[in-house]
């Protein structure tokens, strides 16, 4: 709001008039969002101070380009004081718009028959005289001369005229012009131009300054390295027509918390609490508070919000450097890819997903590592691996706040085993700083919860998961034999797995099992994947056991013990054994109670 009322203060300051400014900042920065207070704060002043200050907003990006971008501001703009002339005193002030309206017309047919002659076409008749051969109206002088010359002057002339004394002044408020072609950006510029020569005009250029320049430079074909008092011609050319410019402040650290926050809130609130809300983030910022002494509604539950922000909040300022439409982007797609996993099946709380996209969205080399974690089948085991060192190893560097950097620096910590875990260790292994930072952030993942998530993550990536630990010529056997689609399963006959080598069997026991522990979701598959590939190659008993033992106990499900039953116990009691302890469900330990009764009875024990 301080910029808004800062560039309110220069437009309706007449020691400045005419004046065009400009308002600073890169895409995202909240441009449109303070031309919108501007526009607000302009008016309540108008208003208090009993006058009538006429506002056109105006966005050149959106601008026909057959009609010409110069000419599009300026019917904008003479069409919006049409609506303001005073039908008893406006009868010279219609008279000079019409004429100047004529002269707009007159500059898009010299377009028109321009365009067409570079493109060695001819217009069409009708079209140029739809523009030009209307019928004066009553009052209405012909111009002397075609197209804009003497715009100028009776543009003036209208404004001072008796049906527009009413008129304080006329505030241009231009967006996006840094989204625009270089034609389009150069044209607008001319246009703004024009107008000010006449008092009571104001222009509010909200625009990039440094590609507005380089479109400048580009239209114009002057030198990119000439300087001259500090400034490129391109550069020069721009401030001679913008007087001066404000730029917008990145947010900061708590304006990035406060924002989240809002947005987090936003859905589940009234509109009268939700201003409420705003008003007192508002005044903390003021006071230089923190946003823990928030007022909260007492009808609604905003602490996971709040929690949420406040973990998002240094990863997402850094990498976005305080960005407003970067951080609402993010926030979009965290709701959009939350639904996405929900249909397809993967349950994850908001804050485990958020985490899983900061991932994917701001650490796009480490969420390639855990990808390959993934392909490999070493997800649990590293995640593990990570925890631990996220939590052993001292805190990384954080960049300075007022320089973010876009990549954390790649400082390693090694990771360390704890000798009393009993789970397969990970192998031994560097993880970045920014890894382990991210592995800091509540939640705590599990590769159980996260593995549905990552496979449709790289699925929208384009990332192939393949594994390099599984030979080429093993890879369709496995895909098949934990296929849900039970043709898949039964088209891979024990035939064909008789035909596979022991090696070879052993190798896909191993992967099957690793596997069963990243996706404990596939041991209704790979189970009885495994004890096929243990019926039909005698001697892989105990390469099946280790495999099976590698499933989390806290993850083991009814119908897998059950597919022990037929089994004998002198190969399979020390998978039972793995799998009866506290962390396994109820069912699960009853059920392994039963298969070891039925051993029992079979075998005569």
């Amino acid at each position: 709001m301080a910029v808004a009322e800062t560039v309110a203060d220069a437009v309706l300051d007449e020691s400045l008039d005419p004046i065009a400014l400009g308002l600073s900042g890169s895409w995202g920065s909240g441009k449109t969002s303070v031309l919108e207070l501007v526009k607000q704060e302009v008016q309540g002043r108008a208003e208090a101070a009993d006058t009538k200050v006429l506002v056109v907003s105006t966005q050149p990006w959106s601008y026909d380009p057959a009609v010409g971008p110069k000419e599009s501001l300026i019917a904008e703009v003479l069409d919006a004081l049409k609506g303001e002339i005073d039908p008893s005193t406006g009868e010279e002030a219609r008279n000079l718009l019409l004429k100047l309206a004529k002269r707009v017309k007159w500059a898009k047919a010299m377009k028109m028959a321009a365009l067409t002659s570079i493109t060695l076409q001819l217009p069409k008749v009708e079209d140029v005289l739809d523009l030009v051969n209307e019928e004066p109206t009553d009052g209405e002088t012909e111009p002397t001369e075609r197209g804009l010359a003497r715009f100028r002057d009776e543009f003036a002339e209208l404004l001072e005229s008796d049906g527009l004394a009413h008129i304080s002044r006329v505030v241009v408020l231009v967006d996006d012009l840094d989204r625009c072609l270089p034609e389009t950006v150069v044209e607008t510029l001319e246009a703004i131009r024009l107008f000010l020569s006449a008092k009571g005009m104001s222009f509010v250029i909200a625009a990039d300054e440094d590609r507005v320049a380089d479109a400048i430079q580009q239209r114009l074909g002057t030198p990119e390295n000439e300087r001259g008092n500090g400034e490129t011609p391109a550069e020069l050319y721009l401030h001679k027509i913008v007087q001066t410019t404000i730029p917008i402040p990145a947010l900061s650290q708590f304006d990035t918390q406060a924002y989240l926050f809002l947005l987090l809130a936003e859905g589940s609130l009234e509109p009268v609490s939700f201003e409420a809300l705003v008003d007192s983030t508002a005044q903390l910022r003021l006071k230089a508070g923190s946003l823990d002494d928030v007022a909260l509604p007492d009808d609604v539950d905003l602490t996971g919000e709040l929690a949420t922000a406040s973990r998002l909040t240094p990863m997402l300022y850094e990498r976005f450097r305080g960005n407003p439409r970067r951080i609402k982007r993010f926030l979009n797609d965290l709701h959009v890819r939350q639904s996405v996993a929900s249909r397809r099946g993967i349950s994850l709380a908001s804050d485990a997903v958020a985490k899983l996209m900061m991932l994917e969205r701001l650490l796009e080399d480490d969420f390639k590592t855990v990808l390959d974690w993934l392909a490999q089948t070493k997800l649990r085991d590293q995640l593990q691996a990570l925890d631990r060192a996220a939590n052993e190893a001292p805190p990384a560097d954080v960049p300075e706040a007022e320089e973010p950097a876009d990549e954390t620096p790649k400082k390693k910590a090694r990771s360390k085993a704890s000798s009393m875990d009993t789970e397969p260790a990970a192998d031994e292994q560097q993880f970045s700083d920014s890894l382990i930072r991210w592995a800091r952030l509540p939640p705590q993942l599990d590769a159980s919860d996260i593995s549905g998530y990552l496979y449709l993550a790289a699925s929208f990536a384009g990332i192939e998961l393949v594994s390099d630990s599984l030979p080429q010529r093993l890879r369709d056997i496995a895909s098949a034999l934990t296929s849900s689609v039970q043709v898949d399963r039964t088209a891979i006959t024990d035939d064909a797995l008789r035909a596979i080598s022991p090696a070879d069997s052993k190798v896909l026991v191993g992967h099957l099992g690793r596997l069963t522990r990243d996706q404990p979701t596939l041991q209704e598959y790979s189970v009885p994947g495994i004890l096929r590939l243990t019926g039909t190659h005698p001697g892989t008993e105990a390469a099946t056991v280790a495999a099976l033992k590698l499933l989390p106990p806290g993850e083991v499900r009814v119908g897998t013990v059950m597919r022990l039953k037929p089994e004998t116990p002198e190969a399979f009691e020390a998978v039972l054994a793995a799998w009866d302890v506290g962390s396994a469900s109820s069912p699960v330990r009853n059920t392994i109670r039963e298969v070891r009764e039925h051993w029992g009875r079979t075998h005569g024990n």
